[in-house]
Order: C-alpha cells, then sequence, then structure tokens
C-alpha cells in the first residue's frame, strides 16, 4: 500500500530536492493521497524535519555512505535522510523507525536498496553519539544553514548569529489574528478555554493571540465565520503601524496571500483599499481569504513597479509595502529556504525592492505614510535598503516606532526570531513624505 507517511514524504523531498519545488507546493501536490489523518500527520512531520535538519542529516549519511546515490535514485537518499531524522529527532523506537523506513524501498520498486538501506541506518544506531560529535564541529552542520547564510547572519548579527540559527530550527508558534469587528481577544480567549484550547494574549498588539500548540483550523471556534485568522504577531504589527487615518485611501501594494489587506480592512474604516499583486494565481488567495471574513476590497492583478498599467493618478493616504525579500525571518514556517534561496538571490531581490519602493513612493499624498515591511532579518534588504532611499529622496523622513519591541536600527525596528516574544522574524520602517 503506497498511501503511507514514509511513501508519501520521499515524494515530497523528491520533488523539493531534484526540482527545486517549494516544500508548501509539493506538500499540496502529494498529501491529498493521504486520507489518515495521523498518516497525513506523520508525512507532514518528515518533510518539515527533513528539510530544517538537511545540512546534518546530509552531513551523517555522506559518512554513512561508500559513494553518494547516483540522480536517478535520489528517492533512496530522501528514504534515508528520513530515517536519519526519526531516530535523531523524532520519540519513535528505533527499531519500528527503521524496519518502517526500510520496508519503504519495496514500495518504491527498489529492493536492492533494502539490505543497504536497513545497514545504513544500523550503522547510525550503533555509532550515532560518535557521529554527532564528528560532524557538528562544522557550524554549517551543527545549526543546519548553509554557509553563505550563516556568514551573512555573523556578519549582520555578530551577537546574535547562533541564537537566530537555532531559532530558525525550531517548529513555529501558532499566532491567530482575532477580528476585532466581530468580537474581542478576551472574550474569544474565553471561548477557546471552554473548547480546552490553551492560548495567552500576545504581547505589543491589541488583536494576538499564541496558542500553546497548533491545532487545525477548523476546530477553531467561528474560523468559519471570520472571527479568527491565522497571522503571525510580527506580522500583525504592520496594521498597528500603518495608522490608518478616518476615509483613508490606502494601498497594499504586495498584497497576497491577504492577510495584512484584511488586518487593515478589520481595523480601519477606509474609504478605499486597493490590494495589488503581480501573480495572477496569488489574486485568488486575496479573494478567497476575504470572502471567509466578509470584506470586501478593490483587488488588481499588476506590477507595484510598474504603476503607469494600473494606477489611476490619485495619490494614496497611506501605502502599505511588504516588499518580496529573503524571508530569512520565516525560516522556521519554511524550512525550505535554507535549500532553494541561493546568495546570488539576495542582489535580485534588493534590486526589486529599491525599484517597488521608488514607484510606491511617488503614489503617497504629501504628509502621507509608507510603511515599508520585510519578513528577512538580512540588513541589506532592510536597513540599508531603507537609508539608501532616504539619502536619494528629500522628501522622505523617517518616523520613530515604538520601542516596546525589536531591535532599533539606523532607520526602523528589527524583529528577531529568536527575541523573547516568539515573533517571526520582520523589518518595518515608517517614512513620512514631506510636503
Amino acid at each position: 500500500m503506497k498511501n503511507n507517511a514514509r511513501y508519501i514524504a520521499v515524494k515530497v523531498l523528491t520533488h523539493v530536492l531534484q526540482h527545486h519545488q517549494s516544500l508548501s507546493d509539493s506538500l499540496d501536490t502529494h498529501l491529498p493521497t493521504l486520507t489518515d489523518k495521523r498518516e497525513r500527520a506523520l508525512a507532514q512531520e518528515l518533510s518539515y524535519g527533513v528539510m530544517r535538519w538537511l545540512p546534518r542529516l546530509q552531513a551523517i549519511l555522506k559518512q554513512l555512505l561508500r559513494k553518494p546515490f547516483k540522480q536517478k535514485d535520489l528517492d533512496i537518499e530522501a528514504l534515508l535522510l528520513i530515517g536519519l531524522y526519526q531516530q535523531i529527532y523524532l520519540r519513535i523506537p528505533p527499531h519500528a523507525a527503521i524496519s518502517a523506513t526500510v520496508e519503504v524501498t519495496r514500495l518504491l520498486q527498489k529492493n536492492w536498496a533494502t539490505q543497504l538501506s536497513n545497514g545504513v541506518l544500523r550503522n547510525f544506531q550503533r555509532n550515532s553519539v560518535e557521529l554527532l560529535q564528528q560532524i557538528d564541529k562544522n557550524d554549517t552542520v551543527r545549526y543546519a544553514h548553509p554557509k553563505w547564510m550563516l556568514k551573512r547572519l555573523k556578519q549582520d548579527w555578530p551577537e546574535d548569529w547562533q541564537a537566530i540559527a537555532e531559532a530558525n530550527n525550531q517548529r513555529p508558534p501558532m499566532s491567530l489574528r482575532v477580528n476585532l469587528r466581530k468580537t474581542s481577544r478576551d472574550d474569544y480567549l474565553k471561548l477557546l478555554e471552554t473548547q480546552q484550547i490553551d492560548a495567552a494574549a500576545s504581547p505589543h498588539i491589541d488583536s494576538g493571540i499564541q496558542l500553546e500548540k497548533p491545532i487545525d483550523v477548523q476546530l477553531l471556534p467561528n474560523f468559519s465565520d471570520g472571527w479568527v485568522s491565522v497571522q503571525d504577531n510580527a506580522a500583525q504589527l504592520a496594521a498597528h503601524l500603518l495608522n490608518v487615518p478616518q476615509q483613508a485611501t490606502v494601498l497594499d501594494a504586495c498584497a497576497a496571500p491577504g492577510g495584512k489587506t484584511a488586518h487593515l480592512l478589520e481595523r480601519y474604516d477606509m474609504d478605499t483599499l486597493i490590494a495589488i499583486d503581480n501573480q495572477q494565481s496569488r489574486i485568488g488567495q486575496i479573494h478567497d481569504t476575504l470572502q471567509r471574513l466578509g470584506l470586501a476590497a478593490k483587488v488588481v492583478c499588476a506590477d507595484a513597479s510598474q504603476p503607469d498599467n494600473w494606477w489611476d493618478k490619485k495619490q494614496f493616504d497611506r501605502i502599505l509595502l511588504d516588499v518580496p525579500c529573503s524571508a530569512s525571518g520565516v525560516i522556521r514556517r519554511h524550512p525550505d529556504i535554507k535549500y532553494l534561496r541561493q546568495p546570488s538571490d539576495l542582489a535580485t531581490l534588493v534590486k526589486r525592492q529599491a525599484e517597488i519602493l521608488r514607484a510606491s513612493w511617488g503614489l503617497l499624498k504629501p504628509n502621507g505614510q509608507l510603511l515599508y515591511a520585510t519578513c528577512s532579518v538580512f540588513k541589506q534588504e532592510n536597513d540599508l535598503q531603507v537609508q539608501d532611499f532616504i539619502a536619494q529622496h528629500p522628501d522622505a523622513k523617517a518616523l520613530t516606532l515604538p520601542d516596546t519591541w525589536g531591535h532599533a536600527q539606523t532607520i526602523g525596528r528589527q524583529i528577531l526570531p529568536c527575541d523573547k516574544e516568539c515573533f517571526d522574524g520582520f523589518y518595518y520602517a515608517c517614512l513620512l513624505k514631506t510636503s
């Protein structure tokens, strides 16, 4: 029977490693074939876990193999990584994990790999302490981050790089945003308590809740009626910081999947909110988000850096600019970023961010405000990017942000995933357009 967790996890991981497909897309493709909820949960755990610890698992496997696998046998490599992950990070008894993992070689129709897989995994079981001590002398292996990424973290955050890397390898918390048009946070916390769902109010934001343990969204009270959404606390700060006045015109310039768009609509009474994104496939996500919450905005598929193709020449009071970035602040949610992101991507992203920021500035009214945001911890995309922009635009003035969260930068504030609040890594800078 091929619809078991380990077999599906092999399929998911092989697609990520071989075709550089994102982990979430690969899971969306393969997980639906699993009908048993426990098998589905295990497949997801194995897939995320292997990608989270991939450099470390690969280093172990290299020590255990005489020669690397050929490309056509990448599925067997993925299977062995799964076997190692179970022994190191899960509470499954080693003999059960090894037996169940080895059995998958038959489902893959590669019986030649049965004996090899059994030998490799049992060899690790016998020599795990010595092997782990040996490989963990290398920072890239120990912290399970690519060398270039660790180098940049050390450069940007010399006092915090280890804590950031360790936080990136933790399972992410599940945070909620209460729709304050439907209920109060206190009342929703009481509702969660009646359902025996452990949760606490999040600091710094009046809409945030953090769950003790992640759960299926369908188990959240009144989720389908739009009382609550899943959104990290750091992302929820955007609507607070934008400080939209009554009946303002607002642009959400890189809006998909629509969480921040929805939060603005829940929080403020605006005259107009236009949400744009340049990918048609992601426009549907914005519509779905707004529909569930019973909200409405003008949603446009357009490139924020090319306003002549969509803008009606009416300037905005407020602009939210959550630009495309390296996503280095949300690695714990998307561990495949460490594998898929390449160092050359950063220069491309920085150029793209600058283009969008320059184009959006022209759409802002005098005395209007633009909130620049990324889910990155790299200064090149954040503080340095905004410093460069202000140096070139005399009519741009940086506003002071609340000092109750994050780390003050030359301009703006940076949240690190290792901070005590356990928020995602985010950067914010609020710019005033002087008249």
